[in-house]
């Protein structure tokens, strides 16, 4: 079907990805994250085309 996500959704309560969405909430509240859409994307993998 057109239009349609085929990708699976990332599950962001497994350890691995808890983890990397710690330490960017932590560089974000210490004031090092000027462009938190940038680092989270960076941190799980996503690239403007799949934005």
């Amino acid at each position: 079907m057109r239009g349609e996500n085929t990708e699976q959704p990332i599950d962001l309560t497994s350890p691995e990805n808890l983890e990397k969405g710690e330490r960017v909430y932590a560089r974000i509240e210490s004031g090092e994250c000027p462009d938190v859409k940038a680092e989270l994307d960076a941190a799980y993998g996503f690239t403007s085309e799949q934005n």
